[in-house]
């Protein structure tokens, strides 16, 4: 049976991305990814953030207005309430690219999933990334292009890299030292697995790509 998604659209860039929300599906609309849905015509099932990117405060009956002086990022606050929500699988969008605070932002936010037992996936125009934690992520024949890992938080251990052109086993990888960058799909199966700590995963984005072999 189809696992649930929690679709998550901010204010960036969303060209080039294909969304596909299904029946049970949850779409959260961040801030200015509320004028992202609008277009492509896709109904947010709520809204929520301080609305610093948009014109005017969106008129929607699952709306949430938060403080702009806050803790959390609207894509933070949106992934804390999908959680909330019993939801275990995300795919964020309008959050790769563009303003670099945002992306690493975005990319903690796939750490937090990660460690709570949830998997996230970033999507930009050419790029996915996703986090795992004490965990494996695993790929079919099909991928190809470049992958590159690396370490989310002071170290992760037993890292061990399958079916890729530079395997690795049972190494550390640290946050000072890039050695997990531009590995490469080679057409057969593949698997990138760490025992214990968490690692941050990109590889190619296409518009037809599904989650289904990944979750």
């Amino acid at each position: 049976m189809k696992k649930k998604i929690c679709y998550i659209v901010g204010a960036g860039s969303v060209a080039g991305v294909r969304l596909r929300p299904e029946a049970g599906d949850y779409v959260i609309a961040a801030d200015g990814g509320f004028s992202h849905l609008q277009r492509l015509g896709i109904k947010a099932d709520a809204v929520l953030g301080d609305f610093d990117s948009l014109p005017v405060v969106p008129d929607h009956p699952n709306l949430v207005r938060y403080p702009s002086e806050k803790d959390d990022t609207d894509m933070m606050l949106a992934a804390r309430k999908g959680a909330e929500m019993g939801y275990h699988t995300f795919v964020l969008c309008g959050g790769l690219g563009g303003r670099l605070d945002h992306t690493l932002a975005n990319l903690q936010t796939l750490t937090w999933l990660s460690r709570r037992g949830k998997r996230g996936f970033l999507l930009g125009a050419d790029m996915i990334a996703a986090a795992v934690t004490d965990g494996t992520l695993s790929f079919d024949r099909n991928k190809r292009g470049t992958l590159s890992v690396f370490c989310s938080g002071d170290k992760a251990t037993g890292v061990t890299l399958k079916g890729l052109k530079y395997p690795l086993r049972d190494a550390t990888l640290t946050c000072d030292m890039p050695l997990g960058v531009s590995n490469e799909f080679t057409g057969a199966e593949s698997a990138v697995s760490v025992q214990k700590g968490t690692l941050i995963v990109l590889w190619p984005y296409t518009p037809e790509q599904t989650f289904g072999e990944l979750l």
